[in-house]
């Protein structure tokens, strides 16, 4: 039997099956534990995809692989057909642009709860810390379950305020943390997740400008990764980031096959709601990314043909 399990077992546990396994999943704190009888998972329908739902934002961080500005446009998140086909308990991680700032993104959230859809929204920590009404709101009313913040500046009031979101999870970039980022953060029982370094739209302007500075963290946190992973509650990665930092030197054959929860594509895919276009994962290139079409599971047919 094979087991992979992101995160400890707790409560409000949802369960399905997803072709030769099924899938546990807490609500409450986002644990996920996936069982087979088999040798390796091999699913019927993606278990979860990443959707941006707009390209307009008011920050401008320099990094941005999507290239938001306030001139980003808002995709049309009601009416798309895939939205009628999506399983129960399928996750969708919802991002922008800022996603905050979309005008019919709490209806569109109403609508995914309906349909027993599991929500989870990143938001800046600009954001984050000035939407706190909306951010209280989505989750109290269940609205979204898992919170992803992109960390700017860890203050004491942003790590206090992080601490009242049980399932809030930190988003840092592997080349923009630094070490005193690292610091401010630890020993504080939170949860971050590490992301590759995306060299696509901004994020390769800012690296011809800052390579040095870029690299100099990213030598850091590859050197110092193994002695932070007792210093937070849950260490995670993107599957870019486990390729950047050779995550897979830190465990055991058996540890990683009870953690890793498979390359883009297997499980998972991209969807872009304002280019109206889907791929295999955010970083894919541009001849790499197809039309929209009316199923979520043709589109994730496509995605597995193409890895095949």
């Amino acid at each position: 039997m094979q087991k992979v399990i992101n995160g400890c077992m707790k409560t409000n546990i949802k369960s399905y099956k997803n072709g030769n396994f099924r899938t546990f999943i807490d609500l409450n704190d986002g644990t996920k534990i996936r069982e087979t009888d088999e040798d390796e998972f091999i699913a019927d329908f993606a278990e979860s995809m990443d959707v941006k739902i707009c390209n307009y934002c008011d920050i401008g961080c320099p990094m941005c692989h999507e290239g938001s500005t306030t001139k980003g446009k808002f995709g049309d998140i009601l009416n798309e057909k895939f939205i009628q086909t999506l399983h129960p308990y399928q996750e969708i991680a919802i991002g922008g642009g800022d996603a905050t700032s979309h005008p019919d993104l709490i209806p569109f959230l109403y609508e995914l709860r309906e349909k027993r859809v599991i929500a989870n929204l990143t938001v800046n920590q600009i954001h984050f810390e000035k939407k706190q009404d909306l951010i209280k709101k989505l989750v109290d009313n269940h609205l979204i379950y898992g919170l992803g913040i992109s960390l700017v500046n860890p203050t004491e009031k942003f790590i206090e305020l992080v601490k009242q979101y049980p399932n809030a999870v930190i988003h840092v970039i592997n080349g923009v943390l630094k070490p005193e980022d690292v610091k401010a953060l630890e020993n504080n029982n939170l949860k971050i997740l590490i992301l590759g370094y995306k060299h696509l739209r901004r994020g390769n302007e800012y690296f011809d400008a800052a390579h040095e500075k870029i690299e100099k963290n990213q030598k850091w946190l590859y050197d110092n990764l193994e002695g932070m992973l007792d210093k937070f509650k849950v260490v995670s990665f993107d599957n870019l980031a486990i390729e950047q930092l050779n995550v897979k030197r830190l465990l055991s054959q058996e540890e990683w096959d009870e953690f890793y929860m498979g390359n883009d594509g297997q499980s998972t895919y991209y969807i872009d709601m304002v280019e109206r276009k889907f791929a295999r994962s955010s970083t894919a290139h541009m001849n790499k990314r197809y039309d929209l079409l009316d199923s979520v599971d043709d589109m994730f047919n496509v995605i597995r043909m193409e890895n095949d």
